[in-house]
């Protein structure tokens, strides 16, 4: 009977870790429907980007309050997995406090622990009253509604609730050191959790076991509980913000790609010794034209989709641009959840058909991002700039607006006038070259 718990633990840890495997397999074939994109270059820049965004979360501070706190709360995440693994040994191998051996070191640890969830629970409150008293602008926009909203409390509630389960666990195992109880040593320090004693005193022995035991259970599971809620919520950025800003964009900002087909043809019409009557090359008609631009997420880049899962909808990139601020339909955070809406939908879609995407009558354009919000972009890449995770919402708006021109001919009629302009006159302006200048005699 005395392997009962190591065993059921084992079995709780096989679960949760197995449930977290499938969730990321599907998350990899998810990104990898979209097209491929050679992004192995400048290896040392982006390994700098990682380190500097990611790891150091430079972009995060930019906004003192929120990035401070958050800073807060990652470091404390990142810190305190040094206990889970503690939690995870003792519980495969049947130990209390394993790593206690380290004497001093292990006091400082525990003590730093204590110390971090104390300053976790204070962060999470502030955000939390953010959130839902203060309501600041960018977390009450139209696409926070539902879902959103609620999963961005449920984090916060799940951090709150591990923190005082991890502070309680602490302080009864505190209290069991002091009376002497078996297999509680003395060891770890508890600058916080010493507070919490007033609450168990009185409780017997067995009550205390009991209430230490529960809370360390309750902790572990909890956090493979979260562990595999991840997949479902905006907190997936926890674990792709690093690959994410890795593979980010290192060219200047306004630089756009350019299509490969469109390329060729410019530099085939502008070849002074090309044959315009020639037939064009066995290998250029050997495959079905590419489509150009993107309707749907397969026609996006993998790089896109991973943006997509990876943004947290802090709003930041919402709240810096002009034309959201002036009234305009368009949220560059929204253009970012619709693409992970649509890429979930298709996973479902792909589960429930063996694999294989069954075409559903539904497409990311219009079923998901309006051609309004699309040409209400002016392209100034502030959404850019402000992505404390490099993410490219302009980068999915210039894609599809490319479909809309290049396969529909279906371009805002100033834009078709400009269009127009340029091929006739050679310039945006609707003149003659001979008369530009006809203003100054005016």
């Amino acid at each position: 009977m005395e392997y009962v718990p190591n065993i059921l633990f084992a079995l709780a840890l096989i679960v949760g870790i197995g449930f977290f495997v499938r969730n990321v397999k599907k998350l990899t074939r998810n990104i990898k429907l979209g097209k491929d994109v050679d992004v192995s270059d400048n290896k040392a820049q982006r390994w700098k980007n990682m380190a500097r965004i990611a790891l150091g979360q430079t972009k995060m501070v930019v906004r003192p309050i929120a990035g401070i706190m958050h800073v807060i709360v990652y470091v404390g995440f990142i810190i305190i997995n040094i206990e889970v693994l503690e939690i995870i040994l003792d519980g495969l191998l049947g130990t209390h406090r394993l790593f206690s051996p380290l004497g001093s070191v292990y006091n400082f640890l525990i003590a730093s622990f204590e110390i971090l969830a104390l300053l976790v629970i204070v962060a999470v409150i502030v955000f939390w009253v953010r959130r839902n008293i203060i309501r600041i602008q960018r977390f009450i926009k139209p696409e926070m509604k539902g879902w959103p909203k609620t999963d961005g409390n449920m984090i916060l509630y799940i951090e709150l609730v591990l923190m005082f389960l991890f502070l309680t666990m602490n302080a009864a195992d505190f209290q069991l050191q002091q009376i002497g109880a078996e297999h509680y040593n003395k060891a770890g320090a508890f600058p916080v959790s010493q507070f919490l004693l007033p609450l168990m005193e009185g409780l017997s022995e067995s009550s205390l076991i009991l209430v230490e035991r529960t809370a360390w259970w309750l902790h572990i599971l909890g956090i493979l509980a979260f562990l595999n809620y991840l997949y479902y919520s905006k907190h997936l950025h926890i674990l792709l913000a690093f690959p994410n800003t890795y593979y980010g964009r290192i060219k200047p900002q306004g630089q756009f790609n350019n299509l490969a087909s469109v390329t060729k043809e410019v530099k085939l019409m502008m070849d002074p010794d090309a044959d315009p009557f020639a037939a064009p090359a066995e290998e250029d008609t050997a495959e079905e034209p590419e489509k150009f631009g993107a309707s749907d997420v397969m026609d996006l880049n993998w790089v896109q989709l991973l943006n997509a899962y990876t943004c947290t909808e802090c709003g930041r990139c919402t709240s810096e641009c002009p034309a959201n601020q002036t009234g305009k339909k368009l949220s560059p955070r929204k253009i970012m959840m619709d693409t992970r809406d649509r890429l979930e939908e298709v996973g479902k879609n792909m589960d429930a058909n063996k694999g294989e995407f069954v075409p559903d009558g539904k497409q990311l354009l219009d079923d998901y991002i309006t051609r309004e919000e699309l040409w209400a972009c002016t392209t100034c890449n502030a959404c850019v700039e402000a992505c404390p995770v490099s993410i490219d919402p302009l980068s999915i708006i210039v894609e599809m607006r490319r479909y809309l021109v290049m396969e529909q001919s279906a371009a805002p009629m100033e834009l078709n006038n400009m269009m127009s302009n340029i091929e006739n006159n050679g310039a945006p302006w609707p003149y003659n070259q001979m008369d530009r200048l006809n203003w100054v005699n005016e």
